[in-house]
């Protein structure tokens, strides 16, 4: 695999069983560019170890004032300062196309099984610890890839230069031969250390990595409560624990680079003064002394590789590990697609609950817990959280169908829905049926405003389609992602649309617009939305009041509003003894005339003595003000 030929067709099933398997299951895959790495590193370091043999060669034949020997050594030099180079710059190229590739296939692991949980992902592991994941940790498990076969090449280099050193000169080839691997193992004992001090970093670098992005993703809230400071004092401790636990690990590896530092130097002492006394003994030449000493000197280069692999799998050991706990993660039901590809139609049914979404009607649902509800929804778009009976579609039980074909039938947006970077027209630009365009669902989700505030905040957009949309819209309000969100579901047109409070951050004015909007826009489709909002639930063909995961009555809003005090308790916000006993001065029969109008705040405030108002009063004024807009 070349870096040109990404993304791969398919980065395969991993070994997430643990880290080391799944850093053995990369490296696996990753043969055949280890094996060229490998060849080319063998290449880069013999030639560099050759080059002790030709100068010493060189230095005997001046000695020895041999011309032809000489220039033979110059020769030899020449031609292995070329292997050298050629070497270096496709052990570097191979290396690094190891690195990279192992990289993507790690991130498009982790995006395929982004995908395949969905929202279920970000319940099961932190929204910070995906994104370390998909980063940092990605980064250390690329480099550990990399550096396995430079390693490999060096060891193997290191192993035939003693053996080499002790067939061209024995008396001191054993004294090399029995020192360097010394040299290579006088640092493991410090490993377990540095390893631990290693995930300590890590662990406290992931941790402050979550409270980042969930302070990020709450900003906007903890400022308006006051509460910013807090968070980022917060942050700032935890980042000073990550500072000092990254001072404690570089002190442990300083310690390990110094003894790779000094152990060599005393080798080379070694070498040079025992080489002297024979050579004034006269049992080695000076040409031999030269070789041998100049072998150990650049021996101390392939020996680095020692340190730096033990830093890189110390360091990828715990990313491995995180990345492939992701990994491991599976949907609660999964069978892998028992059932053809297909896109079934008819009533949406969830055995679980005994909800029943009829056909080409709107459904709204109304359920006082708002985690259950959540699951609720989950569970309606064929992916659920839990292991449970599967929900039908016509009949069809969608677990039994492959993941794209359920996602196709059943779209489920929920509660807070994700607007990636990027033009509103790329916003838009989603698998969709053609039979919604993007102005149509722009207009029914009461987008005019957002894209007048798009236009002004972009530079040189005067088209609001091309207008910039900042990272998951951070520069919009809540109801206006709310809106644009709402707009990206109409546009895509599923069979069956199920909206997770879709409006619970508009104002009453605009959400009775946008109920209009949505209902005529999906006249004909199946659509399920979860609120508690009197001006939507007025407007639904089917309100289904799930009480306790169970469907405990059904009707229309202004029929459940006199008959069903559990319903009016979570409409209006008020506790069961509230729902049934009427306010002083005020029948049960006239406070309900005001509910069925729906004049309760979108946000769900409660129903106090002097807001009633008459239903048609109600009504006039909405239409009013809708006719004068």
């Amino acid at each position: 695999m070349q870096i040109q030929d990404l993304p791969y067709p398919d980065p395969g099933s991993p070994d997430a069983r643990s880290g080391p398997r799944f850093l053995w299951w990369l490296f696996r895959n990753q043969l055949g560019g280890q094996l060229k790495s490998l060849a080319w590193g063998l290449l880069h370091f013999g030639s560099v170890s050759v080059l002790p043999f030709c100068v010493g060669l060189a230095v005997q034949a001046v000695v020895d004032r041999s011309g032809h020997r000489l220039a033979l050594a110059g020769a030899l030099l020449a031609v292995c300062c070329v292997a050298n180079a050629v070497g270096e710059t496709f052990l570097h190229r191979t290396a690094i196309t190891n690195w990279i590739t192992a990289a993507a296939r790690v991130q498009q692991l982790l995006a395929r099984k982004a995908a395949l949980l969905g929202s279920a992902l970000t319940r099961r592991v932190a929204a910070g610890e995906v994104v370390a994941v998909s980063t940092g940790d990605v980064e250390k498990i690329g480099w550990f890839v990399e550096a396995v076969s430079r390693f490999t090449a060096a060891a193997v280099t290191i192993v035939l230069v003693c053996v080499g050193l002790v067939v061209y000169q024995p008396a001191l080839g054993v004294v090399v031969a029995v020192g360097l691997p010394l040299l290579a193992l006088a640092v493991l004992p410090l490993l377990p250390r540095a390893t631990r001090r290693a995930d300590i970093q890590r662990e406290k670098a992931g941790r402050a990595t979550e409270l980042a992005s969930d302070t990020v993703a709450g900003l906007r809230v903890l400022r308006g409560i006051g509460g910013e400071d807090l968070f980022l004092d917060r942050y700032r401790r935890a980042s000073q624990e990550v500072r000092h636990a990254a001072v404690r690990s570089a002190r442990m590896w300083s310690l390990i680079s110094a003894i790779q530092v000094l152990l060599p130097g005393l080798l080379l002492i070694g070498v040079v003064w025992y080489g002297v006394r024979l050579a004034r003994e006269g049992r080695i030449d000076v040409g031999e002394l030269v070789t041998v000493y100049s072998s150990v000197m650049l021996l101390t280069y392939p020996l680095r590789h020692f340190e730096e692999i033990a830093m890189a799998y110390s360091f990828s050991r715990p990313s491995a590990r995180r990345a492939a706990r992701v990994l491991s993660l599976e949907r609660a039901t999964d069978t892998g697609g028992s059932r053809a590809a297909e896109t079934p139609s008819g009533d949406l049914y969830d055995p679980a609950t005994g909800l029943l979404a009829v056909a080409g009607r709107l459904t709204a649902v109304v359920c006082g817990d708002p985690d259950a509800a959540g699951l609720l929804a989950e569970r309606l778009g064929g992916h659920p959280s839990e292991e449970g009976a599967s929900v039908l579609l016509g009949g069809v039980p969608l677990d039994d169908l492959p993941l794209d074909s359920a996602r196709t039938a059943v779209l489920v947006q929920d509660k807070d829905p994700v607007l990636l970077s990027g033009s509103l027209r790329e916003l838009l630009d989603v698998p969709a049926s053609g039979g919604v365009g993007a102005e149509e669902a722009l207009a029914a989700a009461q987008c005019g405003d957002v894209l007048t505030a798009l236009v002004q905040g972009s530079v040189d957009a005067e088209d609001p389609m091309d207008a910039r949309i900042t990272e998951r819209g951070r520069s919009l309000s809540g109801g206006q992602r709310q809106r644009l969100a709402l707009a990206r579901s109409l546009v895509t047109d599923p069979e069956v649309l199920v909206l997770d409070e879709p409006t619970s951050a508009v104002d009453s004015h605009t959400e009775a617009r946008i109920a209009d909007g949505l209902r005529e826009l999906r006249t004909g489709r199946t659509t399920v939305v979860f609120t508690s909002s009197p001006l939507l639930l007025d407007r639904a063909d089917r309100v289904v009041l799930v009480h306790e995961n169970e469907v405990v009555a059904v009707g229309v809003h202004r029929e459940l509003v006199h008959k069903e005090p559990r319903y009016r308790a979570v409409v209006t916000r008020d506790t069961d003894a509230e729902a049934a006993e009427p306010e002083q001065g005020t029948t049960g029969s006239e406070r309900a005339d005001v509910l069925e109008a729906g004049d309760v705040p979108a946000s769900g405030q409660a129903w106090s003595a002097g807001q009633a108002l008459d239903t048609a009063e109600v009504l006039d004024a909405l239409e009013e003000i809708e006719e004068t807009a």
